[in-house]
């Protein structure tokens, strides 16, 4: 039988580990094409290897706005658009953090993604859709969270803004709770496994989220026609500790 994907076009950018790789595996297991998009080639030579032959891939650097208008000048045409790019959380103390150094926190996840919908838009066939990542420090905050949490809000801003201009292009975002990726590189291992246990035993569902559990709810936005300007929470819970 036909996937909800079926003879439809994706692009993910950001798509050769973690949260994108999760949903260029689902939008193919939907049978879509799918396009992956990353900075590093080596490691989307590894996604398309488990992707299969209905996966393409190409190295982008998506801080770079002049390289994103080229890659949308020659991509063709598509039906979805997800953004999940993103580096390690840049998690300080407010007196401690360099203002300089903060603003490069907002070059891939916001500047990034406001450059692939301003470039990319023009591709999408009708019907079509944008989903950005934001996250749920945006509506609640920890100590030392200032930064990612206003690099959140601010797109879950862009989601919103960007829903009224581009319409009726649907754009949404998805807002992760902690999942268990790489975007806790920064972290030794023995502290990331501590901060799992002590999240599973406070959230509601017991466990922190994988990959997939939350590449549940990009699939859902990409198919669902009447969502636009939502932002989606997938944290077991997470806002209600």
């Amino acid at each position: 039988m036909s996937g909800r994907l079926s003879g439809q076009r994706v692009i993910v950018l950001g798509a050769s580990s973690g949260l994108g790789l999760a949903v260029a595996r689902e939008a193919v297991r939907e049978d879509a094409e799918v396009m992956i998009v990353s900075s590093q080639i080596a490691r989307i030579e590894k996604a398309l290897a488990m992707l299969g032959p209905k996966a393409q891939g190409c190295a982008l650097d998506l801080g770079d706005e002049s390289a994103i208008e080229r890659f949308f000048n020659i991509c063709g045409a598509f039906d979805h658009m997800v953004y999940t790019a993103g580096d390690a959380l840049q998690l300080a103390p407010l007196a401690g953090t360099n203002l300089q150094t903060a603003r490069s926190a907002f070059e891939i996840r916001y500047w990034g993604a406001m450059a692939a919908a301003k470039y990319g838009a023009r591709n999408l066939r009708p019907g079509g859709s944008l989903t950005l990542t934001t996250g749920i420090a945006a509506q609640k905050p920890h100590a030392n969270w200032t930064l990612v949490a206003s690099v959140c809000g601010a797109v879950e801003a862009l989601t919103r803004a960007l829903a009224v201009e581009l319409a009726p292009i649907r754009v949404n975002a998805v807002s992760p709770g902690v999942v268990a990726t790489n975007l806790w590189s920064g972290m030794t291992e023995d502290a990331c496994q501590s901060m799992y246990a002590d999240l599973a035993a406070k959230l509601p569902v017991g466990r922190v989220g994988s990959a997939e559990d939350v590449a549940a709810a990009y699939l859902f936005l990409m198919t669902s026609g009447f969502a636009t300007g939502q932002v989606h929470t997938v944290d077991g819970g997470g806002v209600l500790m």
